[in-house]
């Protein structure tokens, strides 16, 4: 196999390594954007295993959202019925568009996929929707190599706001991982756990190191599997209003439960209405956030929120 990148017009090359990158970047005068959070997967073995974690087949619409070359993108349309694939560096239109190819069920989106911190790009959406009439397909899945940058409130503001995502198959940072499958008293229980997992099913399907990535990260990156769970969501209610209570209840993580109710950040309430609340939830109000389970999230959430 060649890792010499196509020339254009020609057949895009069969395998992404750190070679081919090279010849490809310097073919089209490109560096990889630090700030943009862009680390290129250069390991077939694991661009194997994120399309295999996704099972997909003709009835499934997928989001990607890091389009980057195109090499994951290439890989997704060949199973799926559909592909949105979303990419904010305009810089990469000319090389992820060579590499994909012309493929009828493909739709780039270039900018943003969000609009602000906390809403998603309506078009993106937009786009996503009009994927699933146009090639029938009765399932959504969100599967891509996230950038850093953007990971966490991309994955927040999808589960949040979405019901009809069957999976979610993302490369994050080991960190980002960690904490969305964290359990109560470790280091990394916060918010973002609470959120995820009361709202879905949350597993990390492989740790990948720094070396399978152009140009390496600093930090150890995953593959993680989330199911959205419509019995877990039921029980919550209210997924946005219950996102702004964990964010009001962590934003002091070292006060415990009785302190961080009364200075509640858009209200301070009274000491003895507090006590009297958590009470009669049988929470110990000496505790720290950190250390309840979600159920004591639920409950806390419905009395304070």
């Amino acid at each position: 196999m060649s890792d010499t990148p196509p020339a254009p017009g020609s057949a895009p090359a069969p395998r992404q390594t750190l070679s081919y990158l090279h010849g490809l970047f310097e073919a089209y005068g490109l560096e990889a954007k630090s700030k943009l959070g862009q680390n290129f997967l250069i390991d077939l073995n694991l661009l194997d295993l994120i399309v295999r974690t996704a099972e997909l087949d003709q009835s499934d619409a997928v989001l990607e959202v890091g389009t980057g070359t195109g090499s994951l993108t290439a890989k997704l349309a060949d199973a799926a019925g559909a592909v949105v694939t979303v990419e904010i560096d305009r810089s990469l239109q000319p090389v992820a568009k060579e590499i994909v190819g012309e493929r009828p069920n493909v739709k780039f989106v270039f900018g943003d996929a969000l609009a602000k911190k906390n809403e998603l790009n309506p078009d993106m959406l937009v786009a996503w929707d009009e994927a699933v009439k146009g090639a029938n397909c009765t399932r959504k899945k969100l599967v891509a190599n996230l950038p850093y940058v953007i990971a966490t409130p991309l994955i927040s503001n999808l589960l949040i706001t979405r019901t009809d995502i069957d999976r979610m198959v993302v490369m994050v940072q080991w960190e980002i991982a960690e904490r969305m499958r964290a359990v109560p008293n470790t280091k990394d229980y916060n918010a973002l756990s609470v959120l995820v997992q009361s709202v879905a099913d949350v597993e990390t399907v492989r740790k990948v190191l720094p070396s399978n990535f152009h140009p390496r990260p600093k930090v150890d990156s995953a593959i993680v599997l989330i199911k959205p769970n419509a019995e877990k969501r039921a029980k919550v209610g209210d997924v946005m209003k219950f996102r702004v209570f964990l964010r009001d209840l962590y934003v002091h993580r070292r006060k415990n439960l009785r302190q961080a109710l009364v200075g509640w950040p858009s209200g301070a309430r009274e000491k003895k209405d507090v006590d009297a609340k958590l009470a009669e939830l049988g929470i110990d109000g000496t505790l720290r956030s950190e250390a309840l389970d979600l159920e004591q999230h639920l409950r806390l959430s419905a009395a304070f929120g």
